[in-house]
């Protein structure tokens, strides 16, 4: 299988060593590197570098911390041109939903628009370049992400770990947007809900590691091969053996990056 999704430069060095070397017989092929901002970008690269095949690099800025200053989105929007051959995607990217949402529940204001811009630069070169996109942005805020996607003419867009309303659940659908589910397919039923609802040829299985999962994961470090659970899951809700579940969850991923 492949691991769509997982911030593999935030492990410590020596994880990332021995978890690499057990993906073989761990039954993962690769895994969809994504970062989180110019410092993480570099960290990707070198792992990237460092296991060809494997690790798959997508270079962007996570919109979960404060917004860069011009200079420094001009520095990372150029650095990742210059690697236009060598990424998978671009991301991740998006809108930061759970920062806003802490702001105002202490009462303090949020200005959107220089998020909102930020996303618009990062789309603007992903279509330029013709790569897919890796996007934070869940209930609400899918909204404004599809339309900036419609703007740019973006169709190859993956909501990674996604909620939201129906409002946003069908349009994505309508546009062909793929999901990934996280190892809270186990125990989540608004996640169960949702993997019941989307179409099987949009979805795909990731970890977001290193994010901790609560269930029968709790206390485990979060490993690539737990996308084996998702898929059993996420097979289980729709009636497919555990091996059919990984075929068609795989088949899905190597479509969507085009692996």
């Amino acid at each position: 299988m492949i691991d769509a999704h997982i911030h593999l430069e935030q492990y410590e060095p020596e994880f990332i060593t021995s978890t690499l070397r057990e993906l073989p017989g761990a039954g993962v092929e690769a895994l969809l590197a994504v970062s989180m901002n110019y410092e993480s970008c570099l960290r990707t690269e070198k792992l990237a570098a460092q296991y060809p095949g494997i690790v798959q690099p997508a270079y962007g800025f996570h919109p979960e911390q404060p917004v860069p200053s011009p200079e420094e989105i001009a520095l990372l929007l150029e650095w990742i041109e210059a690697r236009a051959d060598a990424l998978t995607a671009v991301g991740e990217i998006g809108l930061p939903y759970y920062t806003r949402a802490e702001a105002l529940e202490r009462g303090e204001s949020f200005e959107m628009a220089p998020y909102i811009a930020l996303l618009d630069k990062f789309l603007e070169l992903a279509a330029r370049l013709r790569k897919p996109v890796v996007l934070h942005a869940v209930y609400e805020d899918a909204m404004i992400a599809c339309d900036l996607l419609d703007k740019h003419g973006i169709t190859r867009a993956h909501f990674h770990w996604f909620k939201g309303p129906e409002e946003a659940i069908a349009r994505m659908i309508q546009r062909g947007d793929y999901i990934s589910f996280t190892p809270d397919l186990l125990y989540e039923q608004e996640i169960q809900n949702l993997a019941r609802r989307y179409p099987q040829e949009l979805v795909m299985a990731e970890t977001d590691g290193p994010w901790p999962f609560e269930g029968p994961f709790a206390g485990r470090t979060t490993h690539p091969a737990m996308i084996h659970d998702v898929a059993a899951a996420w097979g289980a809700l729709h009636g497919y053996s555990e091996s059919r579940a990984k075929e068609i969850l795989t088949a899905n991923t190597v479509r969507f990056y085009g692996l």
